[in-house]
């Protein structure tokens, strides 16, 4: 069943940003009857429960009825225009007929989960400094009183009254914490703020953070807020101090200047157990780790900590001193497996590389073999790569695991052509080819594999449903310390910007980041030296930088003379600091079209088996039209955000480039029904009901790969 935007049955209201796509089914058609439902049932943790699990019980919409599906309401914020090239990739929770969400610039709202209407917002930039970044969700935590939500906004976490959205005064700083606690005076200064929800254990809301990516970054130390008062109960140091577990792996000195290996992506909790679920990123910075040697623990690696203390239990290390971005992209689903005829309790973690790790919940045990993958040298100056790394023999990897010239394109003969070209003198052959300065295709790339959108588990079944990005990146590392030719101003800007906006300020090809050439025309020395020390919306303030830097950044991208800045010297001296290497920005890999350099697919939906370890399925997830229309087998897109699975025998996924939310059959992938949204899905739903109505919800805020934004929540139900 293939639908369009039909605006004419809309609910439009005066607010809103997401999509809600609710899918409702009469009581007549159902396998669920009202009754059976009863008056509510909530999707009360981001991913759907504490254990990650991204799956519904219920099934009064099934494979059967899905045809019936039309729009029911549209939730819109409104707030488009404050910044350009916002996204939404809000997983909203919903507790007893109240849908909690984000919007593209960083308000909580609160909605009538059964008819979209807006019951209140908070918007935090009204009184504090906000960057406009993203928010993956929001946490409630029953305070006896109505219950509290916490909602993560640049460098704070707020309190919010769940029933006003008003903040509760008694936590922490009239409300707020700062994410900054705990880390340590050195990083007052750095950038840190959280893109996804904490998680509560008893009376405390455990936090993650995102950080630089560079060697300014904080450290992502794990750490636990009490949840009425706001006080810090506990840190878990993910860079270790002295006498703690893993301090060897590191350079004496690095817990006083290392940044990274943090947790972005969330966590998994067992309550019964006691025992919170960490997955962390890749040390800082991400792609030359001389300053940095060694292993480097506990970057990379899934972490069981006792909630109630933050002590250690087990962890695994995924990659070892990772130089390519491996980041952990998701929090781990706690599943139940059979194996041998006995029920294990376990932790499967999905990787960027396409992998799934399947862990004992207890011990750590792996419970399918793990192999050792040599990898080569690195050749960059003070550079030393781990001589191996592990890999999982099962389940089989859920994407292509190398680039070689057989996996080039064959779209056509031009784009064949076009890729060779592009490949001479690049270095590829080998997942954990190391970066260079000839430049090193990187596939899986930066986004997966599997990516923060998670994976779904079924517990009738014990499938794993995830998606996988199968797209080529290549990354080019660039000399800092080059003294004939480049001066302050470019060698900060190297260090500091060029990842972004590109070796020659041009910007990034999708649109994510803006061109920076003749910004002298468009703001002065002054503003853009703010702009500089402050941040605006997604870019962080480089308050840390030496006045002299920030000054010489400002006359480089001025095009003014840097042997002169406000009458002192600061010109041809050359970097000779420790970071010895940048690279030229996040740069897909693609034909002369922009299509993926690679033959497709190039976005699937996986389900995979993980009491025997085997993939049961896979099909292309998204489709290019006028692909399609020459007549080349559907080829899957790029896609970010995750599924949800249901029992009654549906996936449910936005997530494609193309726009569209899909509903597949859970046992044989068939696509059943698909949505043509008004903006893209890049967030995973939710599945919840309200009054004996069973709906789905999903984000619709498009603004990455070239995609418009969008500020929709929207709602579909079954024919009555």
């Amino acid at each position: 069943m293939h639908n369009s935007f039909p605006m004419k049955s809309c609910f439009l209201l005066k607010y809103g940003v997401l999509i809600v796509i609710v899918l409702a089914l009469a009581a007549s058609c159902s396998v669920d009857s009202k009754e059976e439902i009863g008056a509510y049932d909530n999707w009360a943790v981001s991913l759907g429960d504490k254990f990650s699990s991204q799956y519904s019980h219920l099934a009064q919409i099934n494979r059967d009825n899905v045809d019936q599906l039309e729009l029911a309401w549209v939730f819109r914020s409104g707030d488009l225009s404050d910044s350009r090239n916002t996204q939404i990739q809000c997983n909203p929770i919903i507790i007893d007929g109240v849908l909690y969400a984000s919007t593209p610039t960083m308000k909580a709202v609160a909605l009538d989960a059964g008819t979209g209407a807006l019951l209140w917002e908070f918007d935090p930039k009204t009184e504090f400094a906000v960057p406009i970044t993203m928010n993956r969700g929001l946490t409630f935590f029953e305070d006896g009183s109505g219950g509290r939500i916490f909602f993560s906004a640049g460098p704070y976490l707020f309190a919010l009254h769940a029933s006003s959205g008003g903040l509760v005064e008694e936590f922490g700083d009239g409300g707020k914490v700062s994410l900054k606690k705990g880390l340590g005076e050195w990083a007052q200064n750095l950038y840190v703020i959280s893109t996804s929800p904490g998680i509560v254990y008893q009376d405390k809301i455990i936090v993650g953070t995102r950080v630089s990516e560079n060697d300014d970054a904080a450290p992502g130390y794990i750490r636990a807020f009490n949840a009425i008062t706001g006080n810090l109960d506990w840190v878990f140091h993910t860079i270790p101090r002295p006498g703690e577990y893993g301090y060897e792996t590191w350079p004496a000195d690095a817990y006083t200047r290392a940044g990274g290996a943090n947790s972005w992506a969330g966590f998994s909790l067992d309550e019964s157990r006691g025992i919170v679920f960490v997955p962390t990123g890749s040390a800082s910075f991400d792609f030359w780790g001389g300053r940095r040697l060694g292993d480097n623990l506990f970057a990379n690696s899934v972490i069981a900590l006792n909630a109630a203390t933050g002590e250690r239990i087990w962890h695994y290390q995924t990659v070892r001193h990772d130089m390519w971005d491996r980041d952990l992209p998701a929090p781990p689903n706690l599943v139940r497996i059979q194996r041998g005829g006995r029920t294990i309790d376990a932790v499967a973690q999905i990787t960027k590389t396409g992998r799934v790790f399947v862990f004992d919940r207890d011990t750590g045990e792996p419970l399918f073999p793990i192999e050792e993958l040599e990898i080569p040298a690195s050749d960059l100056l003070g550079e030393v790569a781990a001589t191996s790394q592990p890999l999982p023999v099962l389940p089989p990897p859920f994407s292509r695991q190398v680039f070689t010239d057989d996996e080039i394109t064959d779209i056509s003969p031009e784009s064949e052509a076009y890729v060779r070209e592009v490949l001479q003198g690049k270095r590829y052959g080998h997942m954990f080819m190391p970066p260079s300065t000839e430049g090193t295709v990187i596939f899986p790339g930066f986004d997966g594999g599997g990516e923060w959108g998670g994976a779904a588990f079924d517990p009738s079944s014990g499938w794993l449903y995830v998606n996988a990005n199968e797209m080529p990146w290549i990354l080019t590392m660039v000399p800092t310390f080059d003294q004939a030719s480049m001066g302050v101003g470019r060698s900060v800007y190297m260090l500091h910007c060029s990842m972004c906006h590109g070796l020659q300020l041009g910007g990034d090809p999708t649109g994510d980041y803006p061109s920076l050439v003749g910004i002298a025309d468009r703001f002065s020395s002054s503003e853009i030296e703010q702009l500089i020390a402050n941040g605006k919306g997604r870019m962080p303030g480089f308050q840390h930088l030496k006045a002299s830097d920030r000054e010489a950044l400002v006359a480089y991208l001025t095009d003014t003379d840097e042997s002169a800045v406000d009458g002192h010297e600061v010109g041809k001296e050359s970097n000779t600091g420790a970071v010895l290497y940048s690279h030229t920005g996040y740069n897909r890999f693609f034909d002369q079209d922009g299509y993926p350099a690679v033959r497709p697919p190039w976005g699937t939906l996986n389900a995979i088996d993980l009491n025997e370890g085997r993939i049961v399925w896979q099909v292309p997830l998204g489709e290019f039209a006028e692909l399609t229309e020459r007549g080349i087998p559907k080829t899957g897109t790029e896609n970010y955000g995750g599924p949800v699975v249901t029992a009654g025998g549906l996936v449910f996924i936005g997530a494609s480039k193309d726009e569209y939310f899909r509903i597949f059959d859970k046992q044989t992938g068939r696509e059943l029904w698909k949505y043509k949204l008004p903006a893209a899905g890049y967030a995973t739903p939710a599945v919840y009901a309200v009054n004996g109505k069973q709906y789905v919800v999903i984000a619709a805020g498009g603004g990455k790969i070239g995609t418009p934004s969008g500020d929709y929540y929207l709602a579909f139900s079954l024919r009555e």
